[in-house]
């Protein structure tokens, strides 16, 4: 039995192909850095109870600032007040993940090879 090659393989050269796919990862992948970088640098806010919350985290999803105004602090109801902070600290964490998804996936163009990248 004959091994196939790849449909187009004999005419397009072969590793000249796979050395070009090398440089486009390699060029894809500097890119993913470089946004990744810019992306850490980068803060997000979120908000909670009608602006009672305000919660700034940064790229690298740590939280930079907590901003709580006073008339929703309640000392008979502090879980609430925890349930704010819970939430507003959660939507800008989720802001930050969506840009960096989309960002990448941009770049990337949806491929996702574990480790490669």
């Amino acid at each position: 039995m004959k091994a196939r090659l790849p449909k187009g393989y004999e005419k397009s050269g072969g590793p000249t192909n796979i050395q070009q796919l090398a440089r486009q990862a390699q060029k894809m992948q500097e890119e993913m850095d470089s946004a990744s970088k810019e992306l850490e640098e980068k803060e997000y806010s979120a908000t909670a109870g009608g602006g009672a919350v305000t919660a700034v985290v940064t790229g690298k999803l740590e939280v930079k600032s907590l901003e709580i105004k006073k008339d929703v602090v309640d000392p008979e109801d502090i879980d609430m007040l925890s349930d704010l902070i819970i939430a507003s600290v959660n939507m800008a964490i989720n802001d930050a993940r969506n840009e960096r998804s989309d960002i990448m996936d941009k770049i990337s163009g949806g491929l996702n090879v574990p480790g490669l990248f």
